[in-house]
């Protein structure tokens, strides 16, 4: 689904669907009250107030990074989204997007990766394995594991968007009732839509800007075309254009879109048109069965932290 207008930053939604935003509040401000399973590891999560896209997957990873250079064994849970894998389960190689998400195989690219809708299971099928810390990515909202640290990630060029809870606008849960839950926020870019002014006054908030692999950039030829289903792709277009490489034509997809065959034909006949390479983003790339993903280049992304030194403090506070 494509977000509407109205979910924007400074947009008033319609008042039709206020009532039901004050549902959603009620529910999730429920769900995240029932007690959850204490894992004997040090949990930690990568969670947003709103749905779509925030950031958390490349925080995630940056996050593993640090703890496997630190001799720790990290593995990651996630619910597995637009998986038909119900789990707890680990992913392994045979598995595609179809079975665990696109996210789910980034993860696990780096460090074990385990899917499940129950995240207080999934733990323990990890922790089982010899993970002895867990990373979260999403579940902010999910009560059944107790969090360790939890972190809020935010979108700068989005925020919270109008500030209403879904339908009424993006958010799973008014920003500060998920803001009270975590120990700090991560601002990803430049705050364009006065996120850290929603948040209360003194709230420890951690900046950090998304990069691209420099390998990926070396690659990438003169013309391109670029296309994704990634919950803001305005925000990949943008990225290829800070690094020198404005695409001549982009197309938008759904989040998480599957590709079929006319989609793959319309990509590259518009490339072809125009003399361009399709590039698409690392979780789009993913999603392409490895015989589609001839002639299309994909540019992986990493975070790059305006002070180090805060994230690694916050870590090492949760391995404590």
């Amino acid at each position: 689904m494509k977000p509407p207008d109205f979910w924007r930053y400074g947009q008033t939604p319609p008042a039709l669907l206020r009532p039901l935003s004050e549902i959603t509040r009620l529910i999730t401000a429920r769900r995240v009250a029932k007690p959850g399973f204490t894992a004997p590891v040090p949990v930690i999560c990568c969670g947003n107030a709103g749905a779509g896209g925030s950031g958390k997957t490349p925080l995630a990873l940056d996050l593993a990074t640090r703890l496997r250079a630190w001799g720790r064994n990290p593995a990651f849970l996630t619910r597995g989204h637009g998986g038909r894998v119900r789990g707890p389960a680990r992913v392994a190689s045979q598995h595609t997007a179809v079975d665990v998400g696109d996210e789910a195989l980034l993860l696990a690219a780096l460090a074990p990766c385990y899917v499940g809708a129950d995240r207080a299971v999934t733990a323990q099928l990890a922790v089982a394995n010899g993970a002895d810390v867990l990373l979260l990515d999403d579940g902010l909202q999910n009560p059944s594991l107790v969090k360790t640290m939890s972190l809020l990630v935010i979108d700068g060029g989005a925020g919270f968007g109008n500030g209403w809870p879904i339908p009424a606008g993006p958010l799973r849960e008014p920003a500060l009732a998920a803001a009270a839950r975590c120990h700090a926020a991560v601002l990803i870019g430049e705050d364009m839509a006065a996120a850290g002014a929603q948040l209360t006054y003194g709230y420890p908030m951690l900046h950090a800007d998304i990069v691209a692999n420099v390998d990926d950039l070396a690659a990438l030829p003169q013309r391109i075309m670029a296309f994704a289903g990634i919950g803001r792709p305005s925000k990949f277009f943008a990225t290829l254009g800070e690094f020198g490489h404005t695409p001549v034509e982009t197309i938008e997809f759904p989040d998480h879109h599957h590709y079929t065959q006319p989609d793959l034909t319309r990509i590259h006949a518009r490339a072809a048109a125009l003399n361009a390479v399709p590039v698409t983003t690392a979780k789009d790339y993913v999603r392409l069965a490895p015989a589609e993903r001839s002639n299309i280049r994909a540019l992986r992304i990493a975070l790059r932290w305006h002070d180090e030194a805060e994230i690694d403090a916050l870590l090492t506070e949760a391995l404590q």
